[in-house]
């Protein structure tokens, strides 16, 4: 029976480093993605005729009903199929961007709800219109009391973008693999790969602490 031996490790460092950094690539990335969407598809429901409100309905339907991994395989390998064929980091950043934005729309929506409504029609008295008092009044006031849950989604994303490496982008769990198929030590990488993103967890958490007493100190 073979003990564990992580003299292995050094050798790959600069593999798994890379691994980093491509995960923190695809966090940020994707991150941004379903921020934005999050804000377009909450709004969309919200707001929209109806003949728009149903097809981002079904869309989000679609994305929270079925498994992440099989949404990558059909942004990379379908649309390659239907010779719409895009590099994998950005079917990767895609994937990942659309599947958390659907989760942060949800939470948006209720937050958009719960904005008093005497805001809106201050907003409207002093001649704002409906799409400057969305703008300037509802959404950011919506985004401030939904930090804490997007921050939750942001948190799984990074966990997530393991799932990533299925399509061939080498990020930490992708690299991990790259090296033990040379080394044939699965169990110290794997290890090591979970050690680094308990790091970069922390490092996210931190972030975001910051971000919301920003937040706390600026109502």
């Amino acid at each position: 029976m073979q003990g564990l031996d992580f003299s292995v490790i050094p050798p790959y460092a600069d593999i798994l480093w890379t691994g980093v950094w491509w995960t923190a690539i695809l966090t940020v990335s994707a991150g941004a993605i379903s921020f934005v969407f999050g804000i377009v598809f909450a709004v969309t429901v919200l707001y929209a005729p109806v003949i728009v409100t149903w097809p981002v309905r079904a869309f989000m339907w679609l994305f929270m009903g079925t498994p992440l991994l099989l949404q990558l395989f059909l942004i990379y390998y379908g649309l390659g199929q239907l010779d719409f064929k895009i590099p994998a980091l950005v079917a990767g950043i895609v994937g990942l961007g659309l599947h958390f934005a659907v989760y942060n729309a949800d939470v948006l929506r209720a937050g958009i709800v719960a904005v008093d409504a005497g805001q809106t029609e201050g907003a409207r008295s002093i001649g704002f219109g409906k799409f400057q008092t969305l703008r300037y009044v509802v959404v950011p006031q919506a985004i401030r009391n939904t930090v804490p849950a997007i921050g939750n989604n942001l948190i799984a994303l990074l966990k997530e973008s393991s799932l990533v490496s299925i399509i061939g982008i080498a990020e930490l769990v992708h690299s991990a693999q790259l090296a033990i198929s040379e080394t044939y030590r699965p169990f110290e990488f794997y290890i090591v790969a979970a050690a680094l993103y308990y790091i970069l967890n922390l490092v996210l958490e931190a972030g975001l602490r910051r971000v919301e007493q920003n937040v706390e100190v600026s109502r």
